[in-house]
């Protein structure tokens, strides 16, 4: 197995299992220009007031919605443009997801990560296809997988050439409608190398839970999000909207733009604390 890079640069942003904590944070799915740029711009002022390093997170298309009925986002070419006007007129670096081979590319020129969903994270052709364009590739755990098949994922990853990897856990499948966190599965994925990441947002929720949708347990995901913290980890990814309750996907487990400041100011704090001990202890 090639060996993934230990710290991931995003511009002037370190992500490392060692480095001071980065977040992952942005609404489900690009709803129009006006609020993609509205929500990068108020998570950037709040990051900025916490001292955490940011990559705007957003989907240009939600091709797993629940039911074929459900809003999937504004499209692949309506996007992109988008994408790269909040990275130039903010200065973020953005994560979007990619679900077909033939995307990679594209979605390249826009953004600065790929992310691969759970769903799919065993795909060959879709890792190599994002592993070959050079950008960094997150790819989150399947919830069917255990902690230690990411090596393979990674493996597929790092031999297309590509060693700018992140691991993404996002819980495991635990009965029907259902996910659970092990957080032991954190410091088994990175003994392969590579930054781990916690989706604290997905981990809380409830696939499929509201027979047309999923549900979730917002109020859940600060307490997953402290404790990964805690365990260690290079980043955490929330979801978050203005207005989770009438957001037209994963409202129940995005959380309030307005908790955001005080949830990352005590996962800041947190952080300091576990990343002094890991310095401490060589």
């Amino acid at each position: 197995m090639s060996a993934p890079n230990t710290v991931v640069e995003v511009g002037s942003l370190e992500i490392g299992n060692r480095k001071p904590l980065a977040i992952i944070a942005g609404p489900c799915q690009l709803e129009s220009r006006a609020h993609g740029l509205e929500m990068a711009s108020a998570l950037r002022e709040i990051a900025a007031k916490v001292g955490v390093g940011l990559i705007y997170k957003t989907s240009f298309d939600k091709a797993n919605r629940t039911s074929g009925s459900g809003k999937r986002g504004m499209g692949l070419h309506a996007s992109l443009p988008i994408f790269a006007e909040i990275r130039e007129s903010l200065g973020l670096p953005v994560l979007t997801d990619v679900h077909e081979r033939e995307q990679c590319a594209i979605v390249a020129s826009a953004v600065d990560v790929l992310q691969i969903p759970a769903f799919l994270s065993r795909q060959t052709d879709l890792l190599v296809a994002a592993a070959k364009t050079g950008k960094i590739v997150n790819v989150k755990k399947g919830q069917f997988l255990a902690p230690w098949d990411m090596k393979n994922v990674i493996a597929k990853l790092t031999e297309a050439g590509n060693p700018n990897v992140l691991v993404t856990e996002r819980g495991a499948s635990f009965g029907y409608n259902t996910l659970v966190v092990d957080m032991t599965a954190l410091p088994e994925m990175a003994k392969y190398g590579a930054p781990i990441v916690m989706d604290a947002t997905h981990a809380v929720q409830k696939p499929g839970g509201q027979g047309a949708s999923s549900g979730g347990n917002r109020e859940m995901a600060p307490y997953i999000a402290r404790a990964a913290v805690a365990v260690g980890v290079a980043a955490v990814f929330m979801e978050t909207h203005q207005d989770p309750d009438n957001a037209p996907s994963d409202g129940p487990n995005m959380i309030r733009l307005k908790d955001m400041p005080a949830i990352l100011g005590e996962l800041v704090e947190i952080d300091r604390i576990v990343k002094r001990r890991a310095v401490d202890k060589g």
